[in-house]
């Protein structure tokens, strides 16, 4: 039964189609046009959306088709337009104060971040720029002076130099990721420019692995494979998956560590969907009825449950049934457990297994069917889960 499964998995997944025309439309709608509304809260990282837009052109193959030169200059003038002069780049240019009144008592509140700056770098890379116009020494000098005490980044410089915003994993990664564009192996960067603290960062991300083998924002949270993917990917950035010494267990074969991560990654992917369909049948309930009825039976069950004896409690658990067909069809990935499954952790968690080499473990012709028939929009571009309007992933 189970080799049934997989055949007529692999033969509906071939059928699944990816509308390549629609998705390109739908990403020069966002380049050349007006963003959806629901990304106004988002204007403050516009480079963030600009990098998503580009990027996605670019892996359809159609970046160099649909755009002309004239307008890939422009977009790149604009990213060094949000480029701040004492290093690294701002999220949009609305914050700008200009070169005239920008002084040591305002800067603060015309700041580089360092998530924006490595999106910056990589769109600026993405339309060929040479990056001769970054203002390379400076943005190395200033990104140590992001680095807390235990080795993770912060966001921002705040007045006098403090740093300001989150201290997770995201801005690690992003921190090191600007590390590897800017310094690369060091050989020519000016000997006056102090590197990051790498072994610090390192041993930052290693204690951000939680009992269950995944990694979380910081130490002692809950597991996340967004930040997993984000402490990896810094990892890739510091050259430690290349090394064969074993110096970083998480990223050495056979090890607690490593083994416990994979496992951690390839049990997100889940058949539990959260289909809207679902959810349109709880909230079309006109009364609390049938949610009293409910809340009766577990307390009938509970004072049952507390006369029992542990074997005959293990008796009265409810029996596992044998998962079917149409609930297998199709596999997303969640991003915490027992967590529904979500477009963007298809990406968080398959791109952390392909750089710890254990992709071939996860089931890839039903992760496909979700993403093309499950959150793939009609107008292009995918949701976040299921019905959900694209670009909010």
């Amino acid at each position: 039964m189970t080799q049934d499964l997989l055949e007529s998995a692999n033969t509906d997944a071939m059928e699944a189609a990816f509308n390549k025309d629609r998705h390109v439309r739908y990403f020069l709608r966002c380049l050349k046009t007006f963003l959806p509304h629901f990304y106004t809260s988002n204007d403050s990282n516009r480079i963030l959306l600009a990098f998503f837009t580009i990027a996605g052109l670019d892996l359809l193959g159609e970046l160099q088709n649909k755009t002309t030169t004239e307008e890939r200059e422009g977009y790149i003038q604009w990213i060094y337009h949000c480029q701040v002069p004492s290093g690294g780049f701002r999220g949009f240019p609305g914050a700008d104060f200009g070169l005239e009144r920008r002084n040591l008592a305002n800067e603060s509140w015309d700041p580089a971040n360092v998530p924006s700056t490595f999106f910056a770098l990589l769109t600026l890379v993405i339309l060929g720029d040479d990056l001769f116009r970054v203002k390379r020494t400076e943005c190395l000098q200033w990104l140590p002076k992001m680095q807390r005490e235990n080795g993770s980044f912060g966001e921002v410089l705040g007045p006098s130099g403090k740093i300001e915003g989150g201290g997770d994993l995201r801005f690690c990664c992003f921190a090191a990721g600007t590390r590897y564009i800017l310094r690369g192996n060091g050989d020519d960067v000016p000997g006056e420019v102090e590197d990051i603290n790498v072994d610090k960062l390192v041993e930052f991300i290693e204690t951000c692995q939680t009992y269950d083998g995944g990694i979380s924002e910081a130490p002692l949270c809950e597991s996340h494979s967004g930040h997993t993917y984000c402490g990896i990917g810094a990892l890739t950035f510091l050259d430690r998956l290349s090394r064969g010494d074993g110096s970083v267990a998480l990223l050495a074969p056979g090890t607690e560590a490593f083994e416990s991560l994979v496992r951690w990654l390839v049990s997100r992917q889940t058949p539990e969907l959260g289909d809207e369909e679902n959810a349109d049948n709880n909230d079309n309930k006109e009364d609390g009825s049938d949610h009293d009825c409910e809340l009766d039976e577990k307390r009938d069950l509970i004072g049952t449950m507390k006369n029992l004896g542990l074997d005959e409690k293990i008796n009265q658990l409810p029996s596992t049934s044998v998962p079917l067909q149409a609930s297998l069809e199709w596999a997303g990935f969640n991003g915490r457990c027992n967590k529904y499954a979500d477009t963007c952790y298809s990406f968080w968690n398959g791109a952390t297994l392909a750089m710890m080499d254990r992709l071939s473990l996860v089931d890839v012709a039903r992760n496909r069917r979700y993403l093309l028939e499950k959150t793939q929009h009609i107008v292009g571009g995918f949701g976040k889960g299921v019905g959900e309007p694209p670009g909010r992933a």
